[in-house]
């Protein structure tokens, strides 16, 4: 029997409620609704039992307004959907005040798109205190940066020892791009700060057309492993952006082909038992 997964990483694209900007890169995505019952039948047989919802960046205002709608389906009847990351702006005064504005939604974590942020938004000086502010009610921060920017992944985290943070994407690799050992050091280096944790996700959609294989990701999800070891590393299926280049199902069958030759309970600490702690949720 296949070891249950819970999936820290799935999108909603309702491009028929609000826009998407970040999408008009994406062919594939842009202008589509990739919903709830989308997502039901892509995960068919694939072992995913539960999800959190990764908040999925609609145009200002309305993320706010999306919050409010995955709530709402989190709560209905035989629903999958146990948690949400949900967007914020940590760089803006007020933060604490937003946070107790959530506080009777389902916020398992919180996440700003660093790689598509206004320039200074790091620099701001009210962003780390926001992100403490978030370790001292005990959630979490994804951590959206691209390869180029785990040294300052790395800088924010040892800022904010008390906080937990989840590099998404595995940093981002340039998978098509011949930079190997570059990416690696980083994520060795940041693997060091004790307080984040690697989303083995996201990996099949930054390689080349065509090259989506369980070969081309390998190197790059058994180096995060080796780096972050079996009790800092959770699983992501980035969908429906994994649809650009494959499919959920063909990135759930080579993540389990990664794993075949590990004992059971390091793949329960992968694919669910360790997203369980870091996120609140369970199978």
């Amino acid at each position: 029997m296949s070891i249950p997964i819970i999936d820290t990483h799935q999108h909603l694209i309702l491009a028929d409620r609000w826009p998407y900007s970040w999408t008009k890169d994406a062919p594939a995505l842009a202008g589509k609704v990739f919903d709830y019952a989308a997502y039901q039948k892509a995960i068919e047989g694939t072992g995913i039992e539960a999800t959190v919802f990764m908040e999925t960046t609609p145009d200002d205002p309305h993320w706010h307004e999306e919050s409010v709608l995955v709530d709402g389906m989190s709560r209905e009847p035989g629903s999958l959907i146990r948690g949400m990351i949900l967007n914020c702006r940590p760089e803006h005064d007020g933060f604490a005040d937003y946070l107790d504005g959530i506080a009777d939604l389902r916020v398992s974590g919180l996440r700003r798109f660093l790689h598509a942020a206004p320039e200074g938004t790091v620099e701001s000086p009210y962003f780390l205190p926001s992100l403490k502010e978030l370790g001292r009610r005990g959630l979490p921060f994804d951590l959206c940066v691209f390869e180029s920017q785990l040294a300052l992944a790395e800088k924010i985290a040892r800022a904010c020892p008390d906080t937990r943070f989840v590099l998404d994407h595995c940093g981002v690799p340039k998978i098509d791009g011949g930079r190997f050992k570059d990416w690696a050091r980083g994520i060795s280096a940041l693997a060091k700060v004790d307080n984040v944790v690697c989303k083995i996700s996201g990996v099949f959609a930054y390689c080349p057309e065509g090259e989506a294989t369980t070969a081309r990701v390998r190197p790059y999800v058994e180096h995060c492993i080796e780096a972050f070891e079996w009790d800092r590393v959770v699983w992501g299926s980035d969908w429906p952006v994994v649809t650009v280049t494959s499919s959920l199902r063909a990135w759930v069958e080579s993540t389990r082909e990664i794993l075949a030759s590990e004992d059971a309970d390091h793949q329960a600490k992968l694919l669910h038992r360790n997203a369980g702690e870091v996120y609140s949720v369970a199978v």
